[in-house]
């Protein structure tokens, strides 16, 4: 498949998520001018001096001729950027976004869009806690799932357009429906992150010593909890309705193994525990990290953005970290 190519990418918003988005389309080669816009003026500054971007410009200098917009800022500030935005779109641009909740934004920004510009959502699973263009990379996207919700008065050749670009990029595309997507990421990605946060909070009442036995396991449980505060906390309040389910489920997993631990039931314990294993087992994919050839402290955290490991299954990889 020939990649597609376009004449101006804006990417609005130069974080992790932009910034890498940058760095993939200036290697693939289907990009013949990059501008971005954020709030900050330094890691414009930087990105433009580093050749990340070739221009930098507020909203409406960025997006102005611009047949392809990514909306790259947290989830809390699309809507306002993509409304700052609207009027100075040419007609037939694409537009396209990394966020982690869906259906809020499918509906809010396909209405925000003047006629003959198309909004295509999509949110990249692949992300860190490590934030800023600083840690751009322009592997971050290869191999991860990337995740497109066309609404269903989607044009289906700008559906397609935006597919290959992530492609381009290196992601895996699948589709859902907004709805759908928000209820798998709630149980894939969200719950894991809400689980990962409540534990560390209840360290708080660990004791003084307990830090210095912590192995690869507590690491591993715990490094999504690093991910930035406001920006989960936004993401978990756009999706509170699809992450009851989750929460719920977990807490009577939770209660009926305590129940089998304070008993001393044994039996239990291991029928609960296999059970585990199996339920695992049918969600599960274990791919190698993108980008890393392999596990490490700083596979796909997530922290800007959260993944699920959707799609056909792929080989394993055992130095792989089952992460978010």
């Amino acid at each position: 498949m020939k990649p597609p190519r376009f004449r101006r990418l804006a990417i609005l918003g130069l974080g992790l998520l932009g910034g890498s988005v940058a760095r993939a389309a200036r290697r693939a080669g289907i990009v013949e001018t990059l501008v971005a816009s954020g709030r900050r003026r330094a890691p414009l500054e930087k990105a433009l001096a580093d050749g990340v971007v070739d221009e930098v410009s507020d909203v409406p200098g960025a997006v102005r001729g611009a047949d392809l917009v990514v909306l790259g800022t947290p989830v809390g500030c699309m809507e306002r950027v993509a409304s700052d935005a609207a009027p100075h779109l040419c007609e037939g641009a694409l537009v396209t976004d990394v966020g982690s909740v869906k259906g809020m934004l499918a509906e809010t920004l396909s209405g925000v869009m003047p006629p003959g510009v198309h909004y295509v959502p999509a949110h990249p699973m692949a992300g860190s806690h490590h934030k800023g263009v600083v840690n751009a990379r322009e592997n971050l996207f290869d191999g991860a799932c990337c995740v497109i919700t066309p609404l269903a008065s989607s044009d289906r050749v700008a559906v397609a357009r935006v597919a290959d670009f992530w492609r381009a990029l290196g992601a895996h595309v699948v589709e859902r429906d907004p709805a759908g997507h928000d209820a798998e990421v709630a149980w894939v990605s969200h719950a894991p992150h809400v689980l990962a946060f409540a534990f560390a909070h209840a360290l708080g009442q660990a004791p003084a010593g307990a830090g210095e036995l912590a192995g690869s396991g507590f690491r591993d449980f715990t490094r999504i909890a690093h991910s930035d505060a406001g920006l989960w906390s936004e993401i978990l309040n756009a999706n509170r309705k699809a992450l009851a389910a989750p929460l719920e489920a977990f807490s009577r997993s939770l209660q009926e193994l305590a129940r089998a631990v304070e008993a001393g039931d044994a039996d239990a314990q291991e029928r609960f525990l296999s059970s585990a294993h199996q339920a695992l087992a049918k969600v599960a994919v274990e791919v190698p990290e993108p980008g890393r050839g392999g596990g490490g402290k700083d596979a796909r955290s997530g922290g800007e953005n959260p993944e699920i490991l959707a799609g056909p299954k792929r080989p394993a990889d055992p130095r792989s970290v089952e992460n978010d």
